[in-house]
């Protein structure tokens, strides 16, 4: 399997339901302009036997970090940063929920973020977890920050060292 930046030209954005209306929207109308804008960038996983057909997408962009929302110790290693990558957007289509594409979407997400910040730095990974997807995001590994429930976060040295880097 691998991932594709969306083509609005080739991939059926109409098709895709992954049954929360918000995230259907911002595929079918705006994730192709916001990547025209360099606002973000959303990537496709197609269907092997229609490739139109889209199984699920994330969206990558950056975003500011607000460090007093941070354990102490985070704060104090990383005072001089005021960003990090975040994960805007993921999501399954129906027809696909189930199956494991969610996990594999992630993690592929988090390897694109990981080379990003090879070359740019960045300390962390942030998260909006939309309707429900709490749990997902912290069975990874990721963690709240203090002052928003659903906003959450993991350091790029906790994602070099899951996938065996120092």
């Amino acid at each position: 399997m691998k991932t594709v930046p969306l083509d609005k030209s080739r991939h059926d954005r109409k098709r895709f339901d992954c049954g929360i209306k918000a995230l259907n929207v911002y595929l079918q109308m705006m994730a192709n302009q916001q990547s025209a804008r360099d606002n973000t960038r959303t990537f496709i996983l197609e269907d092997k036997h229609n490739p139109q057909w889209i199984i699920g997408y994330y969206t990558l962009t950056m975003t500011t970090i607000d460090l007093g929302s941070l354990p102490l110790k985070l704060q104090k290693k990383h005072r001089l940063a005021t960003s990090g990558g975040l994960i805007a957007r993921l999501a399954v289509d129906k027809r696909y929920q189930g199956r494991g594409f969610g996990e594999w979407l992630f993690v592929d997400a988090l390897i694109r973020l990981l080379d990003a910040s090879n070359s740019v730095a960045f300390p962390l990974i942030v998260v909006d977890a939309k309707d429900g997807a709490l749990a997902f995001y912290k069975k990874f590994g990721f963690l709240t920050f203090f002052d928003e429930e659903n906003k959450l976060f993991m350091t790029m040295d906790s994602v070099r060292k899951s996938f065996g880097e120092k």
